[in-house]
């Protein structure tokens, strides 16, 4: 069964990447959630979108006790996802992002905080990232930390879905997260003959949501978690 993944929660219902938007992901029957990691300036990781706040203070420029209530802090809101089929946490670390991590440390601070959680909690959450070497790094440190806890690696394109499903399979990947548009039913087929499963972001169209269930992806991203449902008979 597809599963019907809350991007950053429920956003139509509270405010996004909050542990209320997830807490409603969960009220109106949602399977799994996506949420966004990133880091403050003191190490804290926060479950935040972007790089600055809507006041412009810059995370990585804050601390945590300067911004606990304008955030929530990852452990707070994996306690709101506990439950759920799926726990999708997107690291925050691209090349051209103005905190970017070139050591890879966040990776092993995200591993190293899941490998906290209870097991029954770790075999749902996913840790993804566009940056290939970020979840790589992930990967490692989660094979000794937490091996039941999966990485998926987030894309916009597939130009060649043999060889992206290749690397995934290289590289220990349990999922592959690409945009909606960049599905099709060759790379389901692919990735699923691997054992990889496909995740893909962000769809909130009726026909389309149909459509990728139809070819069998795993779990369709989208900020209507209650729409999708409805769309998929099970609302």
């Amino acid at each position: 069964m597809t599963l019907v993944i809350g991007h950053k929660g429920a956003p139509g219902l509270a405010a996004e990447n909050r542990v209320p938007s997830f807490a409603a992901a969960h009220q109106v029957g949602a399977q799994g959630v996506e949420l966004d990691v990133r880091r403050v300036g003191d190490g804290h990781l926060a479950v935040w979108h972007d790089p600055v706040l809507p006041d412009g203070r810059v995370l990585l420029d804050t601390s945590w006790p300067e911004i606990a209530g304008a955030v929530d802090d990852l452990g707070a809101v994996l306690d709101a996802c506990a439950g759920f089929d799926l726990v999708n946490v997107e690291i925050k670390n691209w090349l051209y992002d103005s905190d970017f991590d070139e050591s890879l440390g966040i990776a092993d601070a995200v591993a190293g905080l899941l490998a906290t959680r209870p097991s029954v909690e770790r075999a749902a959450y996913v840790v993804s990232c566009f940056h290939q070497p970020t979840i790589d790094r992930a990967r490692k440190a989660l094979d000794g930390a937490a091996p039941e806890v999966a990485v998926g690696w987030l894309l916009w394109n597939v130009d060649d879905a043999a060889d992206t499903v290749a690397q995934a399979l290289a590289g220990g990947y349990g999922a592959l997260h690409p945009h909606h548009t960049a599905v099709t039913s060759d790379l389901v087929a692919r990735a699923h003959d691997a054992g990889i499963r496909v995740n893909c972001w962000t769809s909130n169209d009726p026909d389309r949501i149909r459509w990728l269930a139809d070819v069998g992806v795993d779990g369709i991203i989208t900020d209507e978690p209650a729409l999708a449902l409805e769309v998929l008979e099970r609302g």
